[in-house]
């Protein structure tokens, strides 16, 4: 018996009417995605490109233009990651961009951080990792901490920042490990001061806790701090950084730190399956991004205060009668990613987007959402800036803004 045969009462398989059902009520959300990445690929203005854009064969000929000047194309591809390969010259390159002594290539962020938390709970003896609730494992990897490493959470804070030094020292119980993600995504990208972070750090060594940073985001946090990338990264024990958030990658990320954490936690990869036998094409995009997408961070995150500015004047512009109340957070980007909140809810706001791209060409806004936790009818959308937006003057976002405004009045007028 198949999967899509469970059998009825008389313990037969059901209609095929009746097994075609979540079928058919899925196609519609799917033909509606398919819309939508339609509408969003076509347009010929954006603020920065989106993951889904152009076509497999498109981005592999890009790929391999792009790789060609940043690595050696004429070698053999990686096997297992090996040392003397893309993979190799990868762990090198990022180990040298942060300052460590080590850094190992994982196909996914998530499992970089299981095993970097893993290893310092074995170390320290202590299971308890110290953690903000709005960070990305604790929100986004379905309770992996607990399920897969067998480590609790305790919560320094729950304000939508980063905990202060006070709020370390204060915890209740003792914790082996500090995490601390920066920049913190759900709360807008924020990010503390430098002053902040360095009391923050201390604090937790006060309390003979080790200090990971989750640094998905970490490459375009220097502006706001005013410091190098190794400079940030010293604070820490160990720093995960993310090759397709930010630097454009096609996946996969890395821990870097000393030499035998990062062995260490090498061994915890294979042992969760992360020992992949070929990933050159993904590191391949990563090295392009470090050479081209990470110098260019600093004016992205320039640009990103421009374009939030004019989009606060835009829609103070527009009047409480269009938009009753609006909310770009924070006022001034920490990185080159921000939060946009409107009062509508996020099906009406995302269609607006879309017909602002499928008539205009331009595409302002891509996909909103209901964040949990948020007032009915109140959606939230991440605006990032990246190259393509950098043409945008403060004049094109007014008007791209009164022009999304337009359409969505007309989605939203009844009937």
């Amino acid at each position: 018996m198949t999967g899509s045969e469970q059998p009825g009462r008389a313990g037969r398989p059901e209609r095929a009417d009746q097994e075609a059902q979540p079928e058919q009520e899925a196609q519609p959300e799917q033909e509606e995605r398919a819309r939508l990445i339609r509408a969003w690929n076509g347009a010929r203005r954006s603020l920065a490109t989106g993951p889904a854009e152009g076509t497999v064969e498109g981005r592999l000929a890009r790929l391999a233009a792009d790789g060609a000047e940043a690595y050696d194309l004429t070698g053999p591809p990686d096997l297992y990651g090996n040392a003397d390969g893309v993979v190799g010259e990868l762990e090198r390159r990022t180990a040298a961009a942060l300052g460590t002594e080590a850094a190992a290539f994982f196909p996914t962020g998530t499992m970089a951080q299981q095993a970097a938390l893993r290893c310092w709970a074995d170390r320290t003896g202590d299971d308890r990792v110290a953690v903000h609730p709005l960070a990305h494992p604790v929100r986004w990897e379905r309770d992996a901490l607990r399920q897969l490493t067998g480590l609790r959470v305790v919560h320094p804070t729950e304000a939508p920042r980063l905990p202060t030094a006070d709020e370390v020292r204060g915890v209740a119980e003792p914790f082996g490990t500090l995490a601390l993600e920066l920049p913190l995504r759900e709360a807008g990208f924020l990010l503390p001061s430098w002053e902040e972070l360095e009391s923050t750090v201390a604090a937790a060594r006060e309390r003979e806790a080790v200090v990971h940073f989750d640094g998905a985001r970490l490459w375009e946090c220097t502006t706001h701090f005013g410091r190098t990338l190794p400079e940030i990264a010293s604070l820490a024990d160990t720093v995960y950084v993310s090759f397709y958030k930010s630097l454009g990658g096609l996946s996969g990320a890395a821990l870097a730190g000393p030499q035998p954490i990062v062995d260490e936690a090498a061994a915890w990869r294979h042992r969760y399956g992360g020992q992949i036998f070929q990933q050159w094409p993904a590191a391949l995009a990563a090295l392009v991004g470090l050479d081209r997408e990470l110098p260019r961070l600093p004016e992205y995150v320039a640009h990103a205060r421009t374009v939030a500015e004019a989009l606060r004047a835009a829609l103070t512009e527009a009047g409480r009668d269009t938009v009753p109340w609006w909310l770009v957070w924070p006022r001034v980007p920490h990185t080159h990613q921000f939060q946009v909140w409107l009062p509508y809810g996020a099906r009406e706001l995302t269609e607006a987007g879309a017909r602002q791209a499928e008539e205009t060409g331009t595409l302002l806004f891509r996909r909103w959402s209901e964040p949990p936790g948020a007032p009915p009818g109140l959606s939230m959308h991440e605006v990032t800036v990246a190259a393509s937006g950098l043409s945008w003057s403060a004049e094109d976002v007014r008007e791209a803004v009164a022009a999304f405004l337009g359409f969505l009045r007309e989605t939203t007028a009844p009937g």
